[in-house]
């Protein structure tokens, strides 16, 4: 995503901070503003209203998030006229595991952050919208839940614009266990969220679009049994061609998973781009001619850069992101590689995202 600054210092701070070391200001994300703020409390003695600094920035009054208030689990701020005690982000999520119980707190405080991020990057793409009233598609809704002794487990997945995700995930052992457990190379709270909301804008890009027929000649037929698919997919070793035409081999199991694979994919492409751009980075493979260096351009820029460019942009790039995982012990940040096939159906997403977003990227 983009770099942040502190309105009030200039010092950089990040999108979760909800405090500038530098200055001490209290700092909160504006989401009808897309940026960090640093906010002291309103004149004139209005309870629990704050003013955006520097003085003059805006007149308009925020209120900090009832879940920052209450169990400081929300950076967002809330315009002073809402109705709602809550974010914009925060009202998305319908259900909450028992926060009485140890442990959910801080679960459900992490599964909010990346929520979060993930509000982030759909709204940078015009696909969630960041208005404080009603809007043309507010995004999915969320519930996080927990397994009760003797229940039917929690099982994360999307249906009917709801995402469901186990606050187990939440719990980094856990979700390390169930990543190799299932051979997956790539499993993070982030990933899970892009995942889930791939499922969700099937239902609009694709389904709502009359783009059915362009998507099965790509990813399938979708109409064949899901279930099914998965219980193959789970029963039998993965097929050792996946790579030529999907990101992962779950991809493989159903063309519902192949495209949430292949949206989360773009997701991490877009936030990863922007993220370079920001810091104004610039790179080359080793030994490739001086000719041959990239400087990365913003998914956002104008005008925005073309899919080939972004692509051009994003392979040396995640090379460099592994080679800086290593240095330092950790395994592949994106342990990947994209082939012709799976190419096509980011290209694919790309496209749709472009021709369908609410407001002009």
């Amino acid at each position: 995503m983009q770099v942040f600054n502190c309105s009030h210092c200039g010092k950089l701070v990040f999108f979760d901070s909800v405090h500038c070391v530098h200055c001490g200001s209290t700092l909160a994300f504006v989401p009808d503003r897309m940026a960090m703020h640093a906010m002291a409390p309103a004149q004139g003695g209005a309870m629990g209203l704050w003013s955006l600094l520097p003085e003059g920035t805006s007149t308009a009054l925020y209120r900090q998030c009832y879940n920052q208030t209450q169990w400081q689990a929300c950076n967002f701020a809330v315009p002073e006229h809402s109705s709602s005690l809550l974010c914009v982000a925060c009202r998305q999520t319908v259900a909450l595991p028992d926060l009485s119980l140890p442990g959910n707190v801080a679960g459900w405080a992490r599964l909010e952050s990346a929520k979060r991020q993930l509000f982030y990057s759909l709204a940078r793409l015009g696909l969630q919208s960041v208005d404080d009233g009603a809007a043309p598609d507010p995004g999915p809704r969320y519930a996080f839940l927990a397994d009760w002794p003797g229940g039917e487990p929690v099982l994360t997945g999307h249906a009917g614009g709801t995402i469901t995700i186990n606050v187990a995930e939440a719990d980094d052992a856990q979700r390390l266990s169930h990543r190799v457990n299932l051979h997956e190379p790539y499993r993070t709270l982030l990933g899970h969220f892009r995942h889930e909301s791939g499922h969700y804008y099937w239902d609009r890009l694709v389904l709502g679009a009359g783009r059915e027929d362009a998507f099965r000649a790509l990813f399938g037929d979708e109409r064949q049994d899901y279930s099914a698919a998965l219980e193959r997919h789970y029963a039998q070793p993965e097929s050792a061609d996946w790579h030529a035409n999907f990101v992962s081999a779950y991809a493989s199991s159903h063309p519902w998973e192949d495209w949430a694979e292949t949206w989360a994919h773009y997701l991490h492409l877009i936030d990863l781009l922007e993220t370079a751009a920001a810091y104004d980075s610039s790179l080359a493979l080793p030994g490739a001619p001086a000719a041959e260096r990239v400087r990365v351009v913003s998914p956002f820029s104008d005008p925005a850069p073309g899919f080939d460019t972004m692509v051009q942009q994003w392979s040396p790039l995640t090379l460099l992101l592994n080679s800086l995982n290593r240095s330092l012990g950790q395994e592949d940040a994106y342990p990947f590689a994209l082939s012709t096939g799976a190419l096509r159906k980011l290209q694919f997403v790309h496209e749709l995202v472009r021709s369908r977003a609410l407001v002009p990227s």
